[in-house]
């Protein structure tokens, strides 16, 4: 940290000098600008009376954000005499099961464009920075275009969005208290099905070939207590891959390099030092490279296997929807002698199979907070639905002997649901530790 605590006391004793600006007297200017037909709209903020100023164009995470969501650094940049562009991100083609990183680095670089051309801006020393998903994005954008002068990137990734999204979910279910077999089907088994149903957009964007490729300067910055990148495997992947960069963690922070206690909760402001070392860099980017140790992983992340053909998301669809009409066939069709074994091999069936589908949704939209206390390392759902994969298991069997008694077409549904049901279960690890 010595290079980026020297640069940073240069800007803190010019910036001494003077008064810092208030946000009441920096400079704000309305701008719209064009990439593939949608218009997107920003603003330009800058210090009063400032000329040959060094640009940044501001490119957010994931998710749906205003121009608002980072004027508090953008205005804390424009204090440190740099011209900060700020705008909406895009809602057209963008959404969650949609998105093109493409689209989005040509947006960042329609805005670099409108802010090389203004009046007191420098056209030569213009960047872009980019947190999270703009850690993808920015990149990208830089190494499309010699215009782009430098990067700066926050909680950026070295691996591919679906393994660094398996990884996340991870880290919130064991935060949760929970363990085996439902952790491993939520980060492994069901981002795969995700992937390959194509729910999950730029799922294998590979960031490397970009980073690579790259020959502006690059100031990446990670928190130590990043718990949604891997900030470890990230700063080791930009080491190897760029030629000219900066690489600093600090420490006490999280993802968007506020201070945290855990990497989960956000404390009032940013990691000490940052928005400071983010001017001072920009003003001027050190000659030779250099970068922080690696910071400390609990664990690694794993790039998501690519399925088999028995995984295929097609067929898993077609053995759920079988499922729900065999367990569903024995109440609603009466004829034929019955069986207590049967009886209870649908109920538990069905209720199992309905369950599962209630808890992937509440596990993909809550990140496991809305399933109930955890016992054991699962939570009261999954162990239910453990329970009743069981008995369905059990029951399966006693129709099989019902069935070698009584051969009808009744009781020979229910056993093939009950046959069917089993491996089933084992792949999506009801019937799994």
């Amino acid at each position: 940290m010595r290079r980026g605590a020297l640069l940073a006391g240069v800007i803190l004793a010019v910036t001494a000098l003077a008064p810092p600006a208030s946000a009441a007297e920096l400079t704000n200017n309305d701008v719209t600008f064009q990439n593939g037909g949608v218009t997107l709209h920003g603003t330009v903020v800058t210090p009063p009376g400032g000329s040959k100023l060094p640009g940044l164009v501001l490119v957010d995470g994931s998710g749906e954000h205003t121009r608002n969501d980072h004027r508090v650094e953008a205005e804390a940049f424009a204090r440190q005499g740099i011209a900060t562009l700020i705008y909406d991100k895009r809602t057209e083609g963008y959404s969650l099961f949609s998105r093109s990183y493409s689209t989005l680095a040509d947006d960042a670089l329609a805005a670099v464009e409108v802010l090389r051309k203004r009046p007191e801006v420098d056209p030569a020393r213009v960047g872009v920075w980019g947190l999270s998903e703009g850690g993808w994005v920015a990149p990208l954008a830089a190494s499309r275009s010699a215009d782009v002068a430098f990067v700066v990137t926050l909680g950026a990734n070295g691996v591919e969005p679906a393994q660094q999204q398996a990884w996340a979910i991870e880290n919130q279910l064991r935060r949760l208290g929970m363990d085996g077999s439902m952790v491993r089907m939520a980060s492994s088994t069901m981002m795969r099905q995700l992937v390959d149903g194509g729910a999950f957009p730029e799922a294998h964007y590979d960031p490397v070939q970009v980073l690579k490729s790259l020959r502006q300067p690059v100031l990446g910055l990670w928190g130590a207590e990043d718990v949604l990148t891997p900030p470890g495997e990230a700063v080791q992947i930009f080491r190897d891959s760029l030629a000219h960069y900066t690489l600093r963690v600090f420490p006490d922070a999280q993802h968007q390099l506020r201070r945290t206690t855990d990497g989960y909760d956000k404390l009032p402001g940013y990691a000490p030092g940052y928005l400071e070392l983010v001017g001072a860099w920009v003003h001027d980017p050190p000659a030779q490279s250099s970068a922080d140790a690696t910071p400390a992983q609990d664990r690694q992340s794993t790039a998501l296997a690519p399925l088999a053909w028995y995984e295929s998301t097609w067929l898993q669809l077609a053995v759920l929807l079988f499922l729900v009409l065999a367990f569903a066939f024995y109440p609603l069709f009466r004829r034929g002698p019955s069986a207590a074994s049967a009886r209870w091999l649908t109920a538990t069936g069905l209720l199992a199979v309905l369950g599962f589908l209630v808890v992937d949704v509440l596990i993909q939209t809550t990140m496991g907070k809305g399933l109930g206390p955890v016992v054991a390392g699962r939570p009261l759902a999954w162990l239910a639905l453990q329970l009743l994969s069981l008995g369905a298991v059990a029951a399966a069997i006693g129709t099989a002997v019902a069935w070698r008694r009584h051969r009808t077409p009744r009781l020979a549904v229910a056993l093939a649901g009950g046959v069917v049901f089993v491996p089933w279960a084992v792949y999506w690890g009801l019937l799994a530790i």
